[in-house]
């Protein structure tokens, strides 16, 4: 169970957003740094609410940091590069789709400096669910090839996530888009035959999946023997995943099969290079309290570091933001492999 009381956060991230307007004339003075982030309810939405006030301490009251959820990753990666934010909740697989400006990119153009990595924050691992009635027929994953499934909505990373590990299975991806709070509706209607759910670090999910599980009898279908050699054949990694630290009832399995993806808030080249120094070294220096707070950081505290590097080498084309490569640096893990960002300083 999630340690943290998200309303409180939610309501923090609100109090932000109306900050300027309540306080004094010179409080209205500071400068605004925008966190973009997928829709609320999405974990994505939750951890920067929850890390607003966390961020305006570590810059010592010079920016008011505002929350502005999107219906997508994709979406506030380009609200970001418009010149509508300055942080844009995004993964190594968007990452890619952006660079090769394929998928949502397609054929997009950047109004301002592009994003360049900045702060990893934990990893996620994409999985496959149905309900219990359906669950006999559904033994491996070819079993949804070319069904209606509820892949996470468009554009979100694990929507993109299974995109590429249907291509790699060499199965029909047949999406129906739905709003998060009907997942357990469509389901049990049958609508779809399964949903993609998602754990972060191998615990947390999402508050809509914490909703469905409640409200439906979920199971989740792990891939087959035969379809987790294809994945890591295509260079996909399949991870264990425990579901007690997850899921509040039996899903079946004795432990979940997941393919990962990495999500990150990254930041604008032209973002000062104190702002980000300062945002890092403070993610770092309170690692361990966050994970207490949220298992999602489990991850992110048992190598802070390490997934940083991680990060950066799963998209080595893109810069790194000049406040990230000094934090590196003075951890003695920078690799000159690296370009550093030509970012304001």
């Amino acid at each position: 169970m999630m340690k943290m009381k998200w309303a409180a956060f939610s309501a923090s991230a609100i109090a932000a957003l109306t900050l300027a307007a309540a306080q004094p004339a010179d409080a209205q003075q500071r400068k605004s740094l925008r966190w973009t982030t997928s829709q609320v309810g999405s974990y994505g939405y939750t951890v920067a609410a929850s890390m607003a006030k966390t961020l305006e301490q570590a810059l010592g009251g010079e920016y008011t940091v505002t929350v502005q959820p999107y219906a997508t990753p994709t979406v506030a990666m380009k609200a970001v590069m418009n010149g509508d934010g300055e942080l844009a909740y995004t993964a190594d697989i968007g990452i890619a789709d952006f660079l090769k400006r394929e998928g949502g990119f397609k054929d997009y153009k950047p109004v301002k400096p592009e994003i360049v990595h900045t702060w990893y924050a934990y990893p996620m691992e994409s999985l496959m669910a149905t309900t219990a009635k359906n669950a006999p027929g559904m033994k491996c994953w070819k079993d949804f090839s070319g069904k209606p499934v509820f892949f996470t909505p468009a554009g979100f990373m694990n929507w993109l996530n299974f995109q590429r590990i249907f291509k790699a299975l060499g199965y029909e991806f047949k999406h129906v888009q739905i709003d998060v709070k009907a997942n357990a509706d469509a389901l049990e209607a049958g609508t779809v035959v399964g949903s993609v759910a998602y754990t972060t670090s191998g615990s947390q999910l999402s508050s809509y999946w914490k909703e469905t599980e409640i409200r439906t009898d979920v199971k989740v279908v792990n891939p087959c023997d035969d379809e987790v050699a294809k994945l890591k054949a295509a260079g996909l990694a399949v991870v264990d995943v425990d579901p007690k630290g997850a899921f509040a009832k039996d899903v079946g399995p004795k432990m979940l099969k997941g393919v990962p993806i990495l999500f990150a808030y990254n930041a604008r080249a032209d973002l000062p290079e104190d702002v980000v120094y300062k945002m890092v070294k403070a993610f770092y220096d309170k690692k361990d309290e966050l994970a207490k707070m949220d298992s999602g950081f489990g991850t992110m505290a048992k190598d802070f570091i390490g997934l940083q590097k991680q990060g950066i080498n799963a998209n080595p084309s893109m810069p790194v933001h000049p406040g990230l490569a000094k934090f590196l640096k003075e951890h003695k893990a920078w690799d000159d492999k690296w370009k550093v960002s030509g970012g304001a300083s």
